[in-house]
């Protein structure tokens, strides 16, 4: 039935962007995950909302130590999922060498400097902003912007390579479902006050994001790329939200 397609579909992202405890989504099947990235929002509603949640709490800490725990907590809600995924990419995409010599540094496990820098810089700006005189919903609008601003390089770029076995990679199955269900999943958090920009620049920082990967990648993109610039795009929502209140 159609009803339950879609339950499985809203599941799927679920489990693949969050680290809610929710049941195994059991066997995949071709196109799941087509379907279930058009529910990548509702993992930006979990996410944003439960660190909104630790942040509003009236817990008697300093600010900055609040700031670290929501970040924490940020990072843990997801699994450090597109964390690793900009870490890497740091790592590939500045590194000075071809485009198939940096698809093998994403392949590596280990960090290098390019990718301590990135990771770092951006956690000490996730920090600071979190710190800072921000909305009580902020963190929602951000991870539900970047994860619905993810679904237009999915569209416009094409795998930089293929998965295991030669299978089709993850963010490659995810091209194509509907986006209807999307903009409709997200499109409460516009109503908020000072949404309208966050949106812009989440957006705007992932187009800009996806189109410096691709170039550095030979015209497609990874999955790192992909976390790279949700990271990207939360952080530069919280701080259009920010400078709206400053």
């Amino acid at each position: 039935m159609t009803w339950r397609r879609e339950v499985r579909a809203a599941h799927l992202a679920l489990t693949f962007l969050t680290t809610l405890p929710l049941p195994h989504t059991g066997d995949l099947r071709e196109g799941d995950f087509a379907r279930a990235a058009a529910y990548y929002p509702l993992a930006g509603y979990a996410v944003g909302g439960l660190v909104a949640l630790l942040l509003w709490l009236p817990l008697p800490l300093p600010g900055g130590v609040r700031a670290a725990l929501a970040l924490a907590a940020w990072l843990a809600l997801t699994g450090m999922l597109h964390f690793d995924g900009l870490v890497d990419s740091g790592d590939a995409l500045f590194a000075a060498t071809t485009p198939a010599r940096r698809l093998e540094i994403l392949r590596d496990v280990h960090v290098g400097a390019f990718g301590l820098a990135t990771g770092t810089l951006t956690l000490l700006a996730l920090w600071s902003v979190l710190s800072s005189a921000l909305p009580v919903y902020a963190p929602l609008v951000a991870a539900v912007a970047a994860r619905t601003a993810l679904l237009l390089p999915l569209r416009l770029f094409p795998a930089a390579r293929t998965g295991l076995a030669g299978k089709p990679s993850l963010g490659a199955q995810a091209r194509g479902g509907p986006l209807w269900p999307a903009l409709l999943l997200a499109a409460p958090t516009l109503l908020l006050p000072g949404a309208g920009a966050a949106w812009a620049w989440a957006l705007g920082t992932t187009l800009l994001v996806s189109i410096f990967a691709a170039r550095r990648l030979g015209g497609g993109l990874t999955g790192d790329s992909y976390g790279a610039a949700v990271t990207l795009a939360e952080l530069a929502a919280l701080c259009a939200l920010a400078a709206g209140r400053s």
